[in-house]
């Protein structure tokens, strides 16, 4: 059951599992700070859950220093206080390593795991006085990794060790982690270059029937955080791939030689 007035600051939340889960916890009576990029985007989304009183956008780039520390200084000044952050900005880079560069690894990096690092420590005091939590988008390619898409699941792996260790580390502060990890999830993420931009006019990749709307995972993503699971893996077919690469790695294995070498989840 979430408290009244619980708030929630998504980063990444100008569309996908970020509105999906800001417009959901709204409805359920809590309030939102609202971080990305495209400013005109979320502050669009904060108009539509009622402006002020229940949502503030504040303009966020997850990769710049200090970005992170003024969004969650910006939310508690504006609410009063902080109840949950949600980590869930982020992009994919694909592409066979002898094609990649050093600067797409990093360019992953920079956003997908410098900037839940920056949004944990920004965060942190804040949740210590609310004995919070903390959610951290990993995905189903933090548990394994295909053909051609080594810096975005490198990226997922590293973020799912840091909430493995800080749902230790923060459990003596009351604050609860969970790692969050889709599988294929109906958003703009597939429709984003290797340099981070949209391409609104590209094609989605994964099948439809294959897609979960971003409304059905904002339910179970919400249900996670308020029962302050360790780690909820979203979607059937991403529940299916986890339990196979724990249990049948070499079938994994083996399968994976005959993956396409295309744009990854």
């Amino acid at each position: 059951m979430m408290k009244p007035n619980s708030v929630i600051w998504i980063t990444g939340a100008s569309s996908g599992i970020g509105a999906a889960v800001a417009r959901l916890w709204v409805a359920r009576g809590g309030r939102v700070a609202l971080s990305a990029r495209r400013l005109d985007r979320i502050e669009k989304l904060a108009n539509e859950l009622g402006g002020s009183t229940r949502a503030i956008a504040i303009a966020c780039d997850v990769s710049r220093e200090g970005d992170c520390e003024n969004a969650a200084a910006r939310t508690v000044e504006h609410f009063g206080h902080l109840d949950c952050a949600f980590a869930n900005a982020g992009f994919g880079v694909s592409g066979e390593f002898e094609v990649l560069t050093h600067a797409d690894f990093e360019r992953q990096f920079a956003t997908n795991v410098s900037g839940v690092i920056r949004t944990a420590y920004a965060a942190f005091p804040h949740l210590k006085r609310s004995k919070g939590s903390l959610a951290v988008t990993s995905s189903v390619l933090g548990h394994l990794s295909l053909p051609g898409g080594a810096p975005y699941a490198m990226s997922k792996f590293a973020v799912r060790a840091l909430a493995e260790a800080l749902h230790g580390e923060w459990a003596r502060h009351g604050i609860a982690v969970t790692t969050i990890s889709p599988g294929f999830v109906a958003s703009e993420f597939r429709r984003v270059d290797n340099q981070g931009r949209l391409d609104a006019q590209a094609s989605e990749p994964v099948p439809g029937w294959l897609l979960v709307p971003a409304e059905s995972a904002a339910r179970e993503i919400v249900q996670a955080i308020l029962k302050r699971r360790r780690e909820k893996v979203i979607t059937g077919h991403g529940k299916i791939l986890v339990w196979l690469n724990r249990y049948f790695p070499r079938l994994i294995t083996l399968s994976l030689r005959l993956w396409p070498m295309n744009r990854s989840n």
